[in-house]
């Protein structure tokens, strides 16, 4: 199947108004292109009303509920209304939006989430970029570095695009939603509204509002 190369562009997979973060974001054809220019954002951020320093180049936001026990190391930025529950773990590069969930034992490092983005369950996300209201089931997590340690191809449906990085997670558009204990792996892209069954393995593009079953039973949802 076919996929049109416009599908895996920023201004496909994201609704820019709904991330602090979404005009940086947005300044580039593809959403991969922005991962080695977060740290650089947040340094470079003006906190907006309502944000409050914790740390070096760590911003959270006074309706922000955090965890005790949560470790967050900058550059980093945490919205409103976003939770950050036990034990979770940013590691730093983090743009984190509002009314988010970041659940007991995530791991977040170098990524943005969108505003109502959750990961609310033993959920690792590195070099990605999750859009709004995009949804982690329990234990799925990016993986973002090939065995071989090469450069990613985010490849699918007569596509083939350098990343020009060894480290690209995954690229998760709008409400898409992944199923529980999955595996997204480096490259991955899921097109606005699609659906990834429980325990599955992903590998390269899902077409948007499309339920991925398996590698070879992608059907649309409508």
């Amino acid at each position: 199947m076919n996929i049109d190369i416009r599908q895996i562009e920023t201004s496909s997979l994201f609704d820019l108004s709904r991330s602090i973060a979404g005009g940086a974001v947005g300044a580039h054809i593809y959403p991969w292109e922005f991962l080695g220019e977060i740290g650089g954002f947040i340094k470079s951020w003006r906190p907006e009303e309502g944000y409050e320093p914790a740390g070096e180049y760590v911003w959270i936001h006074k309706t922000a509920k955090i965890a005790p026990t949560a470790h967050i190391t900058g550059p980093c930025i945490i919205g409103p209304d976003t939770e950050v529950r036990h034990c979770a773990f940013i590691r730093g590069n983090a743009v984190v939006g509002a009314g988010c969930v970041v659940g007991n034992s995530v791991e977040l490092k170098n990524c943005v989430l969108f505003d109502g983005v959750q990961v609310p369950h033993y959920n690792y996300v590195g070099d990605s970029i999750l859009g709004y209201k995009a949804h982690m089931g329990a234990g799925s997590i990016t993986s973002n570095v090939k065995s071989d340690k090469s450069e990613v191809v985010i490849k699918g449906g007569g596509i083939a695009v350098v990343a020009n990085r060894k480290k690209v997670g995954a690229m998760l558009g709008d409400f898409v939603e992944i199923g529980c204990n999955s595996v997204l792996n480096p490259g991955t892209v899921i097109g606005r509204g699609s659906s990834v069954y429980p325990l599955s393995s992903v590998r390269g593009i899902v077409p948007a509002e499309s339920i991925y079953k398996s590698k070879d039973d992608i059907v649309k949802k409508h």
